[in-house]
């Protein structure tokens, strides 16, 4: 696994790079990669749209500097900002045992292991894809697949600033709110019978570095030479 860290990348042109590193990996040029970056704001519409689910105008939305970007990902509407770790994993998938279903819930899996190092208790959600805390939703996810390779990936939201996330209903869902490592490590630390020392906030560098690690820990154990 090639594990590529973009910095902070506007949403098409990590698109691009995406497309271009796809039809590589589908040629058997370039090995399975991983892209780790933030985005400037940008709201997305899957497949699945999210128009419906869009609580401002787009006149409103460029005033604010803010992309709107239909993409080829499955699921709703979501949001992507500085603070936000996007992980974009370009993988073939005819090299892995369970096909999609296994894959999505590895993804999943590499969440929920990485929180657990910076000391946040995440989980599944049943009928709910993605990533969830007590508090809400902290992670989303939503993949395409072109010749059994994957593109487009999951993002984590690390910082306490989700403000974005109130122009949408996120995801689709009415009920769903965003959660954060920053914002459930400051919910922990303020908790009764949690007065110790005070929480480690991990910066955006140490959480790429604990996600890249949890990436290779799933995922290259289960590959196989074709």
């Amino acid at each position: 696994m090639e594990i590529m860290d973009l910095g902070l990348v506007p949403y098409r042109q990590a698109q691009d790079r995406q497309l271009e590193r796809h039809a590589r990996v589908l040629a058997g040029q370039a090995p399975d990669t991983l892209f780790l970056l933030e985005h400037p704001p940008v709201i997305t519409l899957g497949k699945g749209g999210g128009l419906e689910n869009l609580h401002a105008s787009p006149d409103f939305l460029a005033s604010r500097g803010i992309e709107l970007v239909p993409v080829t990902r499955g699921g709703n509407i979501t949001c992507h900002f500085p603070g936000q770790l996007v992980a974009y994993p370009v993988f073939r998938l005819d090299r892995r045992p369970g096909g999609v279903r296994s894959f999505f819930h590895d993804m999943e899996e590499v969440v929920i292991r990485a929180l657990a190092r910076v000391g946040v208790a995440a989980g599944r959600a049943q009928g709910r894809p993605g990533v969830w805390t007590a508090s809400g939703k902290i992670c989303s996810m939503g993949i395409a697949v072109k010749r059994w390779v994957t593109y487009h990936g999951l993002a984590l939201n690390v910082a306490r600033d989700t403000g974005l996330f109130d122009l949408i209903t996120l995801c689709g869902l009415a009920d769903a709110r965003p959660a954060s490592v920053h914002g459930e490590l400051d919910a922990r630390g303020s908790a009764p019978g949690d007065r110790g020392a005070a929480p480690h906030f991990p910066d955006m560098q140490e959480m790429k570095d604990v996600l890249a690690q949890e990436f290779r820990a799933v995922f290259e154990p289960h590959t196989r030479v074709a």
